[in-house]
């Protein structure tokens, strides 16, 4: 990495190759000064590839794969790879897993393992680190900082990635980090681990919206490794393109809890969130075996209407849906969280000030959970402080956060984190999203809840309230078989012709249109659109998709495109 002279000002950048001779025959000017070691050349080979995959540029890749700070030399690396007694690694490894993990580190290319949450995923790591300089991603950084403290206990040197950037590039250790870690410095890798690949973490939001389990795959194939990625319920993605690998029907249902459906259709209207059996379940809860109720609504109210004249509550800046937000004890404004607009609650149409709340928010649901179960209910969202939550609350209420919160370690139903039944107030909310892996996500969010609770001998169990019992992904977690829901989604997405059936891009931003149009005319591409401001590009697979967007110049302007998106 350097730092060259470039219009006036000093700029960063990498040395990517070496040339005999320059390409100008103008003068040069000298590098101003060596910043550190950069990405080794394997890891700058494979920028090259992310850059026309995901179609963006490569200096994103390259910044991203770079140490956080300055590294000028390397630690020495052990001398030999740590390898543990049998009976060390024998610690780490069930019964029931055992052959599973034996059979997806002996195929000969990529394999997905279908892990059920009950289980502990340490024995795919143990059985990489015995391979080499293995590479481990973790969905999230707390996930792989627990799973490093775990592998440190057990004798294994670890660098946690993008931290120990240079104890990486050292070798001998095991590398382990979220999504960043996928462009982790390995100089003899001999294994590569994605942990819950399905998890939505691994792909960048900013463009180039890049996924780490495909980087790490892409590696894997690059070095002859092998590459095993682990899940409750695969991707689509994944089952496209590995061989499926599932434990023994006794054990996977064994890894599952218990699922109860409350069928809420016999309920007449305006019965609320709160079924008679949670109710029965709130009272019930103890502090040592709580009760977590899952609703994906922040704030008071989600949804309100004007008890006067009818209308609903809208923001006047770009029409959006207002949701009532608390700012002080007995006082709250009416906030837009599209372009974050505020006003009082006053009705735009009569200027009336009584509101009637249409869908709460868990701020409200938790006020009405205390008077409903009788004890202190506590709120956790990504806004509340990091954390576990207060130990001597019996009962939670939040966002999907709460989840994360408390399962975020990858190791199931254990410690302070432990909770008995985990009640989804409202999976239709899920189900119903307006989004194509829509029931993927859905399912992957039961299987969290999974985790918390621990398999069916743990006696903890997961309440569903819907009025869709005959839903694919509510079958398939009762059931403790992901696959039922796999063959239907595969069906319909095949029918729609969307991932993996197709490759897909998503084009939005002023220069658009002009980029579209670029397209038209490229074999093999169809563009759809515009649909508020997007327009949707498909083709048969990714080399006839990238190779067109890498083909098509890019017009001045804004232009966003995202290659994989996951929320089309």
């Amino acid at each position: 990495m350097i730092r060259v002279a470039f219009h006036g000002r000093r700029v960063g950048g990498w040395v990517v190759g070496l040339a005999d001779r320059a390409e100008t025959d103008k003068p040069l000017q000298p590098v101003l000064k060596v910043s550190g070691l950069g990405p080794p050349p394997d890891v700058l080979d494979l920028t090259t590839w992310a850059a026309w995959r995901w179609a963006g540029r490569r200096s994103a890749l390259l910044r991203t794969a770079s140490p956080p700070g300055m590294v000028v030399s390397l630690p020495p690396a052990p001398s030999e790879l740590v390898t543990l007694s049998a009976p060390r690694r024998a610690e780490s490894v069930t019964s029931s897993i055992g052959g599973v993990v034996a059979e997806a580190f002996g195929r000969a290319r990529l394999a997905v393992v279908r892990v059920p949450p009950g289980e502990d995923l340490l024995p795919f790591v143990v059985e990489a680190a015995g391979r080499g300089d293995a590479l481990v991603l973790a969905p999230s950084l707390s996930a792989a900082g627990f799973l490093a403290a775990r592998l440190r206990r057990m004798g294994h040197p670890v660098a946690v990635v993008p931290r120990d950037w240079a104890r990486a590039a050292a070798g001998g250790c095991v590398a382990v980090g979220a999504r960043a870690a996928a462009w982790a410095p390995r100089p003899a890798l001999g294994a590569v681990v994605v942990l819950d690949e399905h998890d939505e973490g691994y792909q960048e939001e900013r463009a180039p919206t890049w996924n780490a389990r495909d980087v790490a795959v892409e590696r894997a194939r690059r070095a002859g490794v092998p590459c095993v990625l682990t899940s409750p319920c695969p991707s689509l993605q994944a089952l496209a393109a590995a061989d499926l690998v599932t434990p023994a029907r006794a054990d996977e249902r064994a890894g599952w809890p218990v699922v109860e459906v409350v069928d809420r259709r016999a309920e007449p209207p305006g019965s609320g969130l709160y079924s008679q059996r949670l109710v029965a379940v709130l009272r019930q809860a103890q502090p040592e075996a709580r009760v977590v109720c899952v609703l994906n609504r922040k704030g008071r109210a989600r949804l309100l209407a004007c008890a006067a004249c009818g209308e609903l509550a809208r923001c006047e800046r770009c029409d959006g849906a207002v949701s009532l937000e608390t700012v002080s004890p007995g006082a709250g404004e009416l906030a837009c969280r599209r372009c974050g607009a505020a006003r009082p609650p006053v009705c735009l149409a009569c200027s009336g000030t009584r509101l009637k709340t249409l869908r709460v928010g868990v701020t409200r649901v938790r006020e009405e959970l205390e008077l409903l179960a009788g004890r202190p209910v506590a709120e956790v969202t990504a806004d509340t402080d990091a954390g576990l939550p207060p130990p001597d609350a019996p009962v939670l209420v939040g966002t999907e956060a709460v989840l994360h919160r408390l399962a975020g370690a990858l190791v199931p139903a254990q410690g302070p984190a432990r909770a008995r039944v985990v009640a989804f107030l409202d999976l239709d909310q899920e189900l119903l999203a307006s989004r194509y892996r829509a029931a993927e996500a859905a399912l992957a969010l039961l299987a969290r809840a999974a985790r918390l609770v621990g398999g069916r001998a743990g006696g903890g169990r997961i309440l569903l309230q819907t009025r869709l019992p005959a839903s694919e992904v509510i079958d398939a977690a009762v059931h403790a078989d992901p696959s039922r829901l796999a063959v239907v989604e595969s069906a319909r997405r095949a029918a729609l012709r969307l991932p993996p059936e197709v490759a897909m891009a998503l084009v939005s931003g002023e220069a658009a249109p002009a980029f579209v149009a670029g397209l038209a005319g490229t074999p093999g591409l169809e563009a759809l659109g515009p649909s508020a401001g997007r327009w949707l590009v498909r083709a048969a697979d990714h080399d006839v998709l990238c190779s067109g967007l890498a083909a098509t110049a890019r017009p001045q302007g804004r232009l966003r495109v995202e290659v994989d998106p996951l929320r089309a």
